[in-house]
Order: structure tokens, then C-alpha cells, then sequence
């Protein structure tokens, strides 16, 4: 093992390098081109994250300037049933979901007289399809009731202290979180928010508010505001789901880490076995190191990403490990087999899961120097590095003995 071999193996680890660096660069303008046709498209069929809000009232204050008085309702119960549904389109995966909601609300006329009151109620997006939908005011069903900008408004005569009772049910689709909100700086009395949902993995977007009780075997969530200014909103977001084209070019990317360890342990472990590789043995070592991730990266857009990942672990341990056996020997593919199976698959299997990646190169790190330090302490490193190896004394020349007679014993 000389220092020019050495330097050898290096460039082409380096060259290796810049080919996953230019895969990786392609996969990242791959899926951004997925994500700007095909997340319009997904956007258009199941709608855009939906925001409830609470709805409101108000009736026109009998007095010379006819002023508004806004009202909100004394009680609240909603129940909304999320269901997710991740859609796959190109190298993306979009967190779509459905939702079934339902609610009851009651508002209180004020005043010692009759009033009309107005009962504003907004859907949470304009560009949402919503089916069954049912607006009930008072004891009459609204079925021709029509929102106008998003927002429907009912109005409805009120006996003095009486009250209004509002049901609204509907189902709709939308994508990435459900939220239900509240008018800023408003009093929310008498609520109730019951959630269900189908999925374990749970996540409250940013600014919202932790429920006040939960089932998490059942996945049941409660929200209950009794008295509550400026109450915080309700919300979920949809459980992450592994998206191809951003994993691939990351295993792509960090390729090279896991491609320098694989060859060190092969360059000291060859020392040590007397097995010194040729450089152009590394050269089709890394070319089959590197079909992995380029087999992985356009097996992703036709099969399911994990049946992905071993297929094209299985072909590059057999391209890799066939050639370490016909060059190098069963005693080279012994150590071969683990290291790249623990430095190219394992290390690339850590992207599957978030904050893995770090810790899984530096535990492999100190195991490999450990094991490293232990099988090359006894390596003389001057002899190896100038390509010298220790001269054997030559034995003594026995002369021939005449004819007929034995040689003396030496």
C-alpha cells in the first residue's frame, strides 16, 4: 500500500463523489417540477388546508345610529371525524385527508324586545367541495341556503331572552391540517370540540391549543373552553408521510460518507491480510456502490418506496460482494459483506427517520475505529507506506556432494 495508491483511491472516491452530488442535484429538480405540477393538480381535487371558524351574530341595536351588536354563541358542541388519506403523485406523497363535521350552537337574544338576528356562519375555504351539507336556523332546515364570498348569513326573529339554535353538518376534503379558529380577542363560552381521528401519529400546528383531554387507544380528543378570552384555536396536522424524492436525494447526497468508511476498512483490512487491492478494484467497487442509490432513485417513481430500498440494497451487495469474492478472496468477502451492508444500506436506511441519520454515522464511527485500532495495532506503517516489505535472510547454499557420497549434515 504506497501513498500514490493511496492518492489513487482517493480521486476516484472523489469522482464517485461528484456523480451522486449530480444524481442528487437531478433528483431535487425532479421533484420540484412533481410538486409544482402535481400539487396543483392534488390541490384541486382535494382542496387546500381547511380552517373552521366560529361562527357569529348580530342584530341592529334599536337606537338612533342603528348600530351592530355582535354576538357569540352561549353554547357550542362539534364533533369532526378526520380520516387521512395520503395520495402519491410523482416522487411526492401529499398529506390529503377527509373530514366529517358537525356542530351545534345556540344564541341568546339580549334584550327585553323581539330582535332579528343575523347568524353568520363562514365555510373554511372558498375553492372546497362540500357534500351532505344540512344548515338548520331556528326549526327550519335552510336547504337552498347559498354562501355568498364564503360566508352564509341567516337571519332570524327572536322572542325577548329567547334563543337560536344553529345545527351545521357537512363532509369535505382538504390537505395538510384541519383547524378550528376563533374571532380574535373574543369570549368563547359553554364550548366543546370532540375530535376522532384514524391515525396515532399526532401533531398540533403552531398556535394552537393542547387538548384538554385525550383518548389516545381510541384517538379521541377534547376541547372544552367554559369561559375563555381570546381562546386558542383547535387544530391537527396530518401524520408526515415518507416522501421518495426528498429521501432518495438525500441518501444520494450523504452517499460519500458511507463510500470513504467502506473503503477504509477494505485499504486497512487488506494490509492487514496481506490483500492489497489494485486501484481500478476500487473503481468497480464504487461503480457498485453507486448503482444503489441511482437504481433507488428511478425504481421510486414505479414501486413502493421501502420494496425500493431493498431491491436496490440486494443488487448492489451482490454486484459488490461478487466482485470482492473473485478478486479478493472469501477471507476479503467476510469483511466486506458487513462493511458494506452496515456503511451503504444501514446508513442510507437512517433516512427513513428523522434525527437517525447523525447518530447512526457517529455510532458507526466510533465501532469502526475500535475495530480498526484493534486489527491494525501490530501494522508496521513505515514498511507498508513505502511499499517495502521485510527481506527474509537466504538460506545457505548446500554444494553437491560427490558421486556416491552423502551430503554432510549443515
Amino acid at each position: 500500500m504506497t501513498v500514490l495508491r493511496i492518492f489513487t483511491i482517493a480521486l476516484i472516491t472523489l469522482c464517485t463523489a461528484v456523480a451522486w452530488a449530480i444524481l442528487g442535484s437531478t433528483l431535487q429538480i425532479r421533484t420540484h417540477e412533481s410538486s409544482s405540477q402535481m400539487g396543483s393538480e392534488v390541490a384541486d381535487v382535494w382542496g387546500f388546508p381547511l380552517k373552521q371558524l366560529h361562527p357569529s351574530a348580530f342584530y341592529h341595536a334599536p337606537t338612533g345610529n342603528n348600530r351592530k351588536v355582535t354576538l357569540q354563541p352561549d353554547s357550542s358542541h362539534v364533533e369532526v371525524t378526520l380520516q387521512s388519506e395520503p395520495k402519491k403523485r410523482g416522487l411526492l406523497w401529499h398529506r390529503t385527508y377527509s373530514v366529517q363535521f358537525s356542530a351545534a350552537y345556540q344564541f341568546t337574544n339580549p334584550t327585553p324586545i323581539p330582535q332579528t338576528i343575523y347568524v353568520q356562519y363562514q365555510l373554511p375555504s372558498k375553492e372546497a367541495s362540500y357534500t351532505n351539507f344540512a344548515f338548520t336556523l331556528g326549526d327550519e332546515s335552510l336547504r337552498r341556503a347559498v354562501p355568498k364570498a364564503g360566508v352564509i348569513t341567516e337571519a332570524l326573529t327572536v322572542p325577548a331572552k329567547g334563543t337560536a339554535p344553529l345545527k351545521v353538518s357537512y363532509e369535505s376534503r382538504g390537505m395538510d391540517s384541519w383547524q378550528y379558529t376563533f374571532p380574535d380577542a373574543s369570549r368563547v363560552q359553554g364550548f366543546e370540540l370532540v375530535m376522532q381521528t384514524d391515525f396515532a401519529e399526532i401533531n398540533f400546528p403552531s398556535g394552537t391549543g393542547s387538548p384538554t383531554a385525550r383518548d389516545r387507544l381510541k384517538g379521541r380528543y377534547w376541547w372544552t373552553y367554559p369561559d375563555v378570552l381570546s381562546a386558542p384555536a383547535i387544530g391537527m396536522d396530518m401524520p408526515k408521510v415518507l416522501k421518495a424524492g426528498p429521501v432518495a436525494a438525500r441518501i444520494s447526497f450523504f452517499a460519500p460518507v458511507s463510500l470513504v468508511f467502506f473503503f477504509t476498512v477494505l485499504m486497512l483490512m487488506g494490509v492487514v491480510m496481506g490483500i492489497n487491492l489494485h486501484p481500478m478494484n476500487y473503481f468497480f467497487l464504487a461503480a457498485g456502490c453507486f448503482a444503489f442509490q441511482l437504481l433507488f432513485a428511478y425504481l421510486v417513481d414505479l414501486v413502493p418506496l421501502h420494496l425500493s430500498f431493498v431491491i436496490a440494497a440486494v443488487v448492489s451487495l451482490l454486484l459488490v460482494c461478487g466482485y470482492i469474492r473473485a478478486v479478493g478472496g472469501k477471507r476479503m468477502l467476510r469483511v466486506a459483506l458487513p462493511a458494506q451492508f452496515a456503511y451503504m444500506v444501514l446508513f442510507s436506511y437512517s433516512f427513513f427517520f428523522d434525527g437517525m441519520t447523525g447518530l447512526m454515522i457517529t455510532i458507526g464511527a466510533i465501532v469502526t475505529l475500535a475495530l480498526l485500532m484493534t486489527f491494525t495495532a501490530r501494522v508496521n506503517w513505515a514498511e507498508q507506506l513505502a511499499g517495502k516489505k521485510r527481506v527474509l535472510p537466504t538460506p545457505p547454499t548446500i554444494p553437491p556432494a560427490p558421486p556416491g557420497k552423502l551430503p554432510a549434515a549443515v
